[in-house]
């Protein structure tokens, strides 16, 4: 098949996007779950997609092909453009503005009246092939589902117009390049900048996840699982063994980490009987399935599976490690007091006295919370867990930091 730079399956394109992002060190010779050939067909896609963000680097192994981009700097997720290169057929193409263009003055024609206009049409080009009005038919069955067009039974017939289309969309622009790097789905946001002479650069991020655009179709089919109450399959790829697996599950919320910026699909797994986290970028795919009649059940599971979690990690066992992080907090620093109240998600804050403030939490994995407990330190009084593992961790990581830097013993 000869090269193009458009693709019909953006799960195509998907992962050597991601490794070209995040493993810039990677060769040609590295990727050999496929052959050479599709390695250079994606990378010339890519380039041409990304243009100034690809950089090459030459070492011993060969050449690597690298994205380079720094995400605090761009006003726009480059990401975006692999979503704007979808393939499409002669007939798709033509059709497309044939129809709108038939409809452009606002006129709601039948579909025999359609299938003539874009006859007459094609009488006037030399396009090798015509259009029956079956074709014709499911094109406009397509675009009332997309919202493009609406239709209207008159008697027997069914006509066709123009959706109305009355939003001012310069007057949103701010909130579309705010929200286009910012929310899921960034990409229609990107794709209604599109349609403006001039987008508005005045937004800069301190977190920006570029990375997220590349599994929006997931979260969108598991999203739309979740409105219809559906069961899902899933292909999910195992790093640790380097292999697929399929899971039957019900999926039931989403989780972002905030400081990493991965995603989480939390769903109840049929077969294990228990709520588990996937990572959306190591779900390959996802195939709806029957509607679940019990799904409340299921939900309840997650409000209570919710209450003691802290990030995405069950621990292993689901057990449940009990944690007490004491602070101490001068005259002048409620800031500390009010960041707790922000950030303790199901912990619950105590004041011992007037200086002192106990925050206490029952999670399942203690590990998680030590990142964000470090934070305090230089208030810290005491942290305490009936996880020895993490007290010894916590106390051992200010023990080494010490001898780097000098100071004393950690009491």
């Amino acid at each position: 098949m000869a090269y193009s730079e458009l693709i019909k399956s953006f799960e195509k394109i998907r992962d050597y996007m991601r490794d070209f992002y995040v493993y810039g060190f990677k060769s040609r010779e590295d990727y050999t779950k496929k052959s050479a050939r599709s390695y250079d067909d994606e990378r010339r896609r890519i380039e041409s997609w990304l243009g100034g963000y690809m950089a090459f680097r030459h070492t011993a192994e060969g050449k690597n092909v690298f994205i380079s981009v720094d995400n605090r700097s761009v006003t726009f997720n480059p990401l975006h453009n692999a979503w704007k290169a979808k393939s499409f057929t002669d007939k798709d193409i033509v059709l497309h503005f044939c129809v709108l263009d038939i409809l452009a003055d606002g006129a709601a024609l039948r579909v025999g009246e359609i299938t003539d206009g874009v006859a007459d049409y094609l009488s006037h080009t030399d396009t090798p092939f015509e259009i029956d009005e079956s074709t014709v038919r499911k094109k406009l069955k397509e675009y009332t589902e997309m919202g493009i067009l609406r239709d209207e039974k008159h008697g027997r017939f069914l006509y066709f117009r123009l959706a109305e289309d009355n939003v001012d969309i310069s007057a949103w622009e701010d909130a579309a390049a705010f929200f286009s790097e910012e929310a899921p789905f960034g990409v229609v946001g990107s794709y209604l900048l599109d349609r403006q002479s001039e987008a508005p650069e005045h937004f800069s991020y301190k977190h920006h996840y570029l990375l997220h655009t590349l599994d929006t179709q997931i979260l969108f089919d598991a999203l739309c699982a979740m409105k219809e109450k559906r069961c899902i399959d899933i292909v999910n790829f195992s790093v640790r063994k380097d292999a697929e697996h399929e899971h039957r599950v019900y999926p039931l919320r989403f989780y972002i980490s905030t400081q990493n910026g991965r995603e989480y699909l939390l769903a109840y797994h049929y077969k294990f009987r228990k709520p588990m986290f996937f990572r959306l970028d190591n779900i390959r795919s996802i195939t709806p399935g029957p509607v679940e009649s019990r799904y409340e059940k299921y939900e309840g599971f997650a409000d209570k599976f919710d209450e003691n979690l802290w990030g995405v990690s069950t621990g292993g066992d689901y057990s449940v490690d009990h944690v007490e992080l004491t602070l101490r907090v001068g005259d002048e620093e409620s800031y500390i007091i009010d960041r707790l109240e922000r950030e303790k998600r199901h912990g619950r804050i105590e004041a011992v006295d007037e200086h002192t403030y106990r925050f206490v939490a029952d999670v399942y994995d203690a590990g998680e919370l030590v990142t964000w407990a470090r934070t305090f330190i230089g208030r810290i009084v005491r942290f305490e867990s009936d996880n020895r593992y993490v007290v010894d961790r916590f106390y051992d990581d200010i023990r080494r930091m010490a001898e780097m830097y000098g100071g004393g013993d950690p009491q």
